[in-house]
């Protein structure tokens, strides 16, 4: 097969046209290192595209300013603070700040001053990454960077490791294909069993993911097959060719390993982790990384997980097993993210005793503080799997003195697979402002971050992670508008507190800013309105009240209602004639309500306290409780999925607008009406399964008489 790369690598946000404000201008760039050669290079293409000048100073000790310039009359100053002989406006930024905190102010790593005085826009970094992020903060403003006066703003990011995982095989696997779970055509790294020989997009991609904020990725799939497992050894110059082309925008690579890759690589006859030949093992192939990749992010491994080989067959336990890579890669500064996705997925459907919610907690939670510390317990927002909506898990707040980093799901296996309009940006703010401790303690964020109130005695935090949604697809993500999501993930992983709202409006802003010298307001109208209550609208036709996984079998995508009820991996709904619901309280059900802190035990144990959006998750009830809406459950499940359904055509009618006419590119604009097509047959679907089986299983008729199948 011949490889083929895609040409438009501009089919997402920052096209050169989002460059015009800052390359008309002058731009002087102070400071010296590879990654204040990026900023350099984005600013000097963006000059060359749009008429401005570039001028280059290095830092203090490195020779004179480029070209004789001294810096006056600059319009914009990009400039480390270490940088030799600061412009006058740069430096009375950097003074007044200093100033105001005692003389002791650092801007710290990744962080970065913004300000605009004396006719000049000044962006000031400790750290050259701080000035990469900085110029794209600068593009996102536009032209409102250099109009009025600015107070010097201090941005720093709230979460130090901001990571994607890619779930890419390296070999077409015969069921999941190149991309597990992935929705947006093929690897962008891995390409009939080898690396890309054009890692142009690559570089593109890398490029997209700096202006929103990551600084990591892992570029293989954490189900390790035969061929990713050589990633580690024979095959380790792929991984050095990807981490060159991440590297200049600030992006570390990380590798998903097998726990058994003693055995497999390395002949050995066991993967022990107390065993000393397998320590060895893992140091000597760990340093062999470093040298290959320096700035070698570290590994990621899912073990003793859905046929995953890991420490349990050795009889240890999973903090041995962590620790054992941890100290393997701790000289280098390397990490290891486990992920506490252990769970039995060969259950007996008949035994209302197990319960894959309580899993992660069961397994991890009496492990607190047997981490090393540059291990990172990696554990799902939720405690089942990415679902529409579930409580948030309670690992997050069961292990204090382990590094937790939260993981997100973008790609969105169970919410549409990028062929539904389903933007996720609310539902991950909620998770990452809820507050496991109640209302005066600590957020899901301030835990990823590690920035909890004083005397708390928590550890560290692991940052936030996600499954990245993009591919070789022209538009990256399949669903064009389902770039919003990747652009909102790292966003709110750098600033979790903000507005999900407005960073639609930066990500419309940024990717469609050619239409500015039209009107882009019906353009910014239509895409909230579909955009801003997607999510809900998802659930509204899909699984109600907290309830998950009633989707088909293997593929996940379409509704079955029964799909997973009777099968090995858990039971979902229990709806029987009587009732729908899952029992998980201590008095009569599982007990996992016990495994979160108070007050949310006393609020999810509580039928009358407990959250009508996740009533069905804690509790079996009949199917005529009342909610706090007014409406039975049965009623509600109609009611939203008519509603739904009728959402998701509205998407299609707001979408085929004429006045959006001309405000899109018209291949881009069929694109998304093919899938809005596609989603409202799936939600008519989802509508008349889910409707169907609830009035055949309660015997109850719709109130409003209307028409179920």
């Amino acid at each position: 097969m011949t490889e083929q790369t895609p040409t438009d690598v501009h089919a997402a946000w920052l096209p050169a046209e989002a460059f015009r404000s800052l390359g008309s201008r002058r731009v002087l760039v102070q400071g010296t290192g590879p990654l204040v050669d990026t900023v350099h290079d984005e600013a000097a293409r963006a000059c060359a595209e749009h008429g401005g000048r570039v001028r280059r100073e290095p830092a203090r000790g490195h020779g004179p300013v480029a070209d004789g310039a001294d810096g006056d009359g600059a319009d914009l100053v990009l400039a480390l603070s270490s940088a030799n002989s600061l412009v006058p406006a740069a430096g009375s930024v950097l003074a007044g700040v200093r100033a105001a905190a005692g003389g002791t102010a650092a801007i710290g790593d990744e962080g970065y001053l913004l300000a605009r005085r004396d006719g000049t826009t000044v962006v000031l970094a400790d750290d050259p990454a701080g000035l990469l992020y900085g110029l794209f903060h600068v593009v996102r403003l536009g032209a409102a960077a250099f109009t009025a006066d600015r107070p010097a703003e201090h941005h720093r990011p709230a979460v130090s490791s901001r990571m994607l995982d890619h779930w890419d095989n390296v070999d077409v696997h015969p069921v999941m294909g190149q991309v597990e779970r992935g929705y947006s055509g093929n690897s962008l790294f891995w390409h009939d069993g080898r690396a890309r020989d054009d890692l142009t997009r690559v570089r593109a991609y890398a490029r997209l993911l700096a202006a929103c904020g990551i600084n990591a990725v892992s570029v293989n799939n954490v189900n390790v097959h035969a061929t990713e497992a050589l990633l580690l050894t024979e095959r380790l110059g792929d991984v050095a060719a990807l981490a060159d082309t991440f590297r200049p925008y600030g992006i570390r690579v990380h590798l998903s390993v097998s726990f058994a890759a003693p055995v497999v690589l390395g002949g050995l006859p066991s993967a022990d982790p107390l065993d000393p030949d397998v320590q060895a093992w893992w140091a000597e192939a760990t340093a062999r990384v470093h040298r290959a990749v320096p700035d070698f992010g570290g590994y990621v491994v899912k073990a003793d997980s859905e046929g995953q080989p890991g420490p349990f067959s050795y009889g240890r336990s999973h903090a041995d097993g962590a620790n054992l890579l941890a100290r393997a890669l701790a000289p280098f500064g390397g990490e290891v993210h486990w992920r506490a996705f252990v769970y039995d997925h060969r259950q007996d459907w008949r035994d209302r005793t197990t319960d894959r919610a309580r899993a992660a907690f069961d397994h991890f939670a009496p492990l607190d503080g047997e981490f090393d510390g540059n291990v990172v317990l990696q554990v799902k927002h939720g405690p089942m799997d990415f679902q529409t909506r579930e409580p948030v898990s309670p690992v997050i707040a069961a292990m204090p003195r382990t590094r937790l980093a939260v993981e997100f799901q973008v790609t969105q296996e169970y919410t549409g697979q990028q062929r539904h309009v389903c933007y996720l940006g609310p539902m991950w703010s909620g998770i990452l402002g809820f507050r496991p401790w109640g209302p005066e303690g600590p957020t899901v964020a301030s835990v990823a971050g590690g920035r909890t109130e004083p005397g708390t005695g928590r550890a560290a935090g692991g940052g936030i992670v996600a499954v990245s949604n993009a591919g070789d697809d022209p538009y990256w993500t399949g669903h064009p508008l389902a770039q919003a999501n990747l652009y909102a993930f790292g966003r709110l992983a750098w600033a979790p507190d903000a507005d999900p709202a407005a960073l639609l409006d930066e990500w419309i802003d940024l990717t469609f800013v050619p239409v500015a010298a039209g009107d882009p307001e019906p353009l910014r109208r239509a895409l909230h309105a579909m955009m801003d209550g997607s999510w809900r609208s998802y659930e509204r036709y899909t699984a109600p009240l907290g309830v998950g996984f009633m989707v088909r079998l293997g593929h996940h995508y379409g509704p079955d209602v029964d799909g997973y009820e009777y099968t090995p991996w858990g039971t979902y709904h229990y709806a029987d004639r009587d009732g729908v619901g899952v029992d998980r309280t201590r008095a009569t059900g599982t007990g996992y309500t016990g495994q979160y802190p108070a007050p949310w035990s006393q609020v999810y144990e509580a039928l009358d306290r407990c959250p009508d959006e996740l009533l069905l998750f804690f509790h079996h009830v009949p199917y005529g409780h009342v909610l706090r809406s007014g409406a039975t459950v049965v009623q509600h499940i109609y009611d939203t999925h008519f509603d739904g359904a009728e959402e998701a055509a509205a998407m299609r009618r707001r979408w085929a607008d004429a006045e959006l006419t001309g405000l899109v590119d018209p291949a881009l604009h069929a694109r998304v009406c093919e899938r809005l097509d596609e989603q409202v047959r799936c939600a008519e679907e989802w509508r008349d399964q889910v409707n169907a089986y609830f009035l055949r299983k309660s015997g109850v008729a719709d109130a409003r008489g209307r028409r179920i199948p």
